[in-house]
């Protein structure tokens, strides 16, 4: 301070302001790299944990696996320990005697060879697949999954519509076919103006039906239950019970072909558009 005039040089209130905005700002900027940082070390800590938490969990699903492998194999082992001996006591001596030479390693009459460590290695992986065979079935049965038997494709129709004869000479004309799209009725009426127009009628359609489906329609075919359409009215119900629908899609084309018929009210015809 300048003891004549009383006043300060360079103001140094000003340089103080300055100095202590440039120290908040720079306090405030490490602090925010101090919060970033420590998130960023918290995500990767956290997945660090989660890998961890996973191995662990396989870990202990390999063990557990291992234990029930084991068991069951000490089951099995303990179940053959105990058969013959049971069969002795129901049997007699003889059998008795028997079985116990086939523990012992030896031969019987029938010529049959116990069974040895390799065998045994051998039972305990049998018994572990058997294991997963058996859960598989089990949830199978529990949500309804289809048998084996029932993937096999068997006809929808009956032997006496298997066993028809198509006319001598008979060519299979080209079905425009059918994806579960569109109208089905109109697809019916194609389909049997060109069967009768190639020299086949009534309960032959229902062989030749299945040429001109594909995509859904086809997949629908399939899956009807075996031997359950004995005629062609039969099939053609089916067909249109499940394919005609308010709800169907319905092409423009359609829309536009759509035409008022003769004395047909003006509200029928509106419902029906």
């Amino acid at each position: 301070a300048d003891s004549s005039t009383g006043s300060y040089h360079g103001s140094p209130p000003d340089d103080q302001q300055k100095k202590l905005t440039s120290a908040s700002v720079g306090e405030s900027y490490s602090m925010a790299m101090q919060v970033m940082v420590t998130g960023a070390m918290s995500i990767e800590e956290q997945l660090a944990h989660m890998s961890e938490a996973v191995t662990k969990l396989t870990k202990m699903v390999e063990e557990k696996d291992a234990q029930i492998a084991s068991l069951i194999n000490n089951k099995w082992e303990g179940h053959q320990d105990k058969e013959p001996v049971q069969d002795a006591h129901k049997k007699g001596p003889h059998h008795e005697a028997e079985s116990s030479e086939k523990r012992l390693g030896h031969e019987t009459e029938s010529g049959e060879k116990p069974h040895g460590k390799g065998d045994a290695a051998s039972v305990g992986s049998l018994s572990v697949q058997q294991l997963q065979d058996m859960i598989a079935n089990t949830i199978r049965v529990q949500y309804g999954a289809p048998s084996r038997d029932t993937l096999m494709y068997s006809k929808p129709y009956t032997k006496r519509i298997d066993n028809l004869r198509m006319p001598t000479g008979y060519q299979p004309p080209k079905f425009q076919q059918f994806d579960g799209k569109g109208n089905p009725k109109q697809h019916v009426a194609h389909f049997v103006e060109t069967c009768n127009n190639a020299g086949t009628e009534g309960d032959h359609l229902v062989k030749q039906f299945v040429r001109s489906l594909k995509g859904n329609a086809f997949d629908w075919y399939i899956d009807l239950e075996s031997d359950s359409l004995d005629s062609w009215d039969q099939m053609e119900r089916e067909f249109l019970n499940r394919f005609y629908s308010t709800r169907r899609t319905v092409s423009m084309m359609e829309l536009t072909n759509t035409k008022q018929w003769k004395d047909e009210p003006v509200v029928d015809y509106i419902n029906r558009w």
